[in-house]
């Protein structure tokens, strides 16, 4: 690479200019109050750890996304988060080992092989919050609610939230006695919306014509809230795993409207993202200024099992990066005072006072006086001066 080059960057990584930064910074700030003001601790994870564990109970894709380096200490294949999840979740089953709820939450860098989606990032700043230890359908409602809060918070307006159940199709395939091999081919069809191969599939291996029936109307079970009406009338005689899971649903919904009576609800329940892990909800956050969710979550019950407590978990998170470029939100760093640098002791009292009291002062350090285009580029609209041996502030 010539000299010429040494700025250029990888694709999907940017550097964060100082404008941006104080506005991811202040976000971030504001929503980890939030949490904490909900009873979330903040957990900050190690960036790169041993493979094995930061895999956990989680899906192939994740593993597709994960730097994967030799530890030269062990000799043991370590990895670079992808993902912060399966890392609060050892928090909880090994390191904190409560008996009650456990709320966490976390803010902070992961790394990914390639970007998830055009224009997306691979250094994503995840933002989140999970609930351990609580299996009923108020940890589903108070994530979904938190979600939803979070978004709102952030200045992101016009939002739809998406719910699902992969408990649903997981319930029917496994009274359908499915192969392995047959039920992911319909799994992958499922997730397509492709209505001839999801028929094909089920017309050749599933010989009850109720489940198949079934199967191949959930498929089309997306859209508003008359979809849990016609999910009620579809199930009414589908094995009693799939009608509780149907009535903790309806259970949520009721919960997060009874909490935000303004939310904008939709539902898929052939949303099957994270199959490999989740185990209840899903649920997801759209608006018309994005064309990917700007937030997403659902319940995981046994991710914590390998680390020797299996808990009932759920939870959700975001790319702060993405929030704070949708933001309507107003973070403006304040106007700052210009300050002449020196050693005299009132002045350095000065100078330290309004610091105290949350100004920002800036020392001018050259000899010559600023010009009014140095002034603006460090933001100051107020200077320091002395008058009669006091030190004042006057405007620019």
């Amino acid at each position: 690479m010539t000299t010429a080059k040494r700025w250029l960057l990888p694709d999907g990584v940017e550097e964060i200019l100082p404008e941006e930064a104080y506005r991811l910074e202040s976000l971030r700030r504001d929503l980890l109050d939030l949490y904490e003001s909900w009873g979330y601790e903040l957990v900050i994870t190690p960036l790169i750890e041993y493979l094995d564990s930061l895999l956990v109970g989680s899906s192939q894709d994740l593993d597709l996304h994960t730097f994967k380096i030799t530890d030269q200490l062990s000799g043991r294949m370590m990895g670079i988060r992808a993902d912060i999840t399966p890392q609060a979740a050892r928090i909880d089953a090994h390191c904190l080992n409560r008996q009650g709820p456990v709320r966490l939450c976390y803010a902070d860098s992961v790394l990914h092989t390639k970007p998830r989606g055009i224009m997306t990032s691979r250094v994503p700043i995840r933002i989140g919050a999970e609930l351990y230890g609580h299996s009923g359908v108020e940890c589903d409602i108070e994530l979904v609610c938190l979600m939803h809060e979070t978004l709102r918070r952030a200045g992101i307006d016009d939002l739809h939230i998406v719910l699902g159940h992969v408990g649903i199709f997981r319930s029917l395939v496994a009274a359908a006695n499915l192969q392995p091999a047959t039920e992911r081919s319909l799994f992958e069809a499922v997730q397509r919306k492709a209505f001839d191969e999801i028929d094909a599939v089920l017309d050749t291996s599933v010989a009850d014509p109720v489940l198949q029936n079934m199967l191949k109307k959930l498929a089309h079970l997306s859209g508003d809230e008359s979809v849990i009406a016609d999910a009620s009338q579809i199930f009414a005689d589908a094995p009693e795993s799939v009608r509780k899971e149907l009535q903790d649903l309806v259970a949520i919904v009721e919960g997060v409207k009874r909490r935000v009576p303004d939310i904008t609800l939709c539902f898929d329940l052939c949303e099957l993202r994270g199959y490999e892990y989740h185990t209840g909800i899903v649920f997801a956050a759209y608006t018309p200024a994005y064309g990917r969710a700007v937030a997403k979550g659902g319940r995981y019950d046994h991710i914590g099992e390998v680390f020797g407590r299996a808990r009932p978990a759920s939870g959700f998170d975001s790319d702060l990066k993405t929030l704070a470029k949708l933001t309507s939100g107003e973070f403006r760093r304040p106007s700052a005072i210009l300050a002449p640098a020196g050693d005299d002791e009132s002045l350095l009292k000065a100078v330290s006072e309004l610091r105290a009291q949350g100004d920002v002062v800036i020392n001018w350090l050259q000899d010559s006086a600023p010009t009014t285009e140095q002034i603006q580029e460090l933001g100051c609209d107020r200077m320091l001066v002395e008058n009669n041996g006091n030190w004042e502030i006057e405007a620019l």
